[in-house]
């Protein structure tokens, strides 16, 4: 049995960050299997108001200036949540791979019915595609490409957007704004990898102080030595103790309810699951 450590909701609050914007459509960029091409659209990712709660809606005006919208709320922490306002789903489940990737799954009796994946691109544009089955049966995969809204523009930053004529003052500050925009993506992208990184080496760290934890209350009948192999078990009435035999020299005689993990003793009294 391995030993694992949840820090799912501390790896959540800073993965969503990366995504709580109001971003806007480019509807040129996209490619739509199941869909027309909508004139503008505005997709919005925000922090709900219960704990680790996030809010989407997302909204679209066709050619014919129709406007449409769908909203719902999720907590992405990877376990399944039934979902009343979706007509063509009961249950809902999202997770945040990593710092650039948000995936959701909506589910019908069980069964997939809609995938929408989220992505942030090098650029700092946002990937969404959106697979499912259309009324046919057939099966269809929409790509959307969205950027963060800016209401500093001097003009449309798409093409569907009204016709502004760009003054020489307006033209001068939006080149400021592009330039100021790369440089600071670039350096948030840069944070956002050393705050993952951090995450990761906290949720280890966490892990190592929760093994030793358990280790420490467990029986021990001999000094460990640091940097050599050891074995974790559970006994019959729930306690832990540490043996220098292997799971494979007890073979079918293991006298203990369970093997939990092979362990190692760091330099700095901490013990690492290998």
């Amino acid at each position: 049995m391995a030993f694992a450590i949840r820090t799912t909701k501390f790896i959540l609050v800073i993965n969503a960050y990366n995504f709580l914007a109001s971003w806007q459509l480019y509807p040129e960029k996209g490619n739509y299997e199941n869909a027309e091409r909508p004139k503008s659209g505005i997709y919005k990712i925000e922090a709900g108001i219960e704990k680790n709660q996030l809010y989407i809606s997302q909204n679209y005006i066709t050619i014919e200036n129709i406007g449409s919208n769908a909203s719902y709320n999720l907590i992405a922490d990877g376990e399944k949540y039934l979902i009343a306002n979706i007509p063509f789903a009961d249950a809902i489940q999202g997770v945040f791979p990593d710092g650039i990737h948000f995936d959701i799954v909506f589910l019908k009796e069980g069964q997939i019915v809609l995938q929408v994946l989220h992505e942030i691109l090098p650029n700092g544009l946002l990937k969404i595609n959106t697979i499912g089955t259309n009324a046919d049966g057939k099966p269809y995969n929409n790509t959307e490409i969205y950027h963060k809204q800016m209401s500093v523009l001097p003009y449309s930053s798409s093409v569907s957007g009204a016709v502004i004529t760009p003054t020489k003052e307006g033209v001068i500050k939006h080149k400021a704004l592009t330039a100021m925009e790369e440089q600071t993506n670039m350096a948030l992208m840069q944070i956002r990898k050393q705050i993952e990184l951090l995450a990761l080496q906290a949720q280890e760290i966490q892990k190592r102080k929760e093994l030793s934890m358990i280790i420490y209350q467990a029986k021990l009948t001999f000094k460990p030595d640091i940097g050599q192999t050891y074995y974790l078990y559970e006994k019959k009435d729930g306690q832990h103790l540490i043996s220098m035999i292997s799971p494979k020299e007890w073979g079918s005689s293991l006298p203990y309810k369970s093997f939990i993990a092979a362990v190692k003793l760091l330099a700095d009294h901490t013990w690492v699951e290998l």
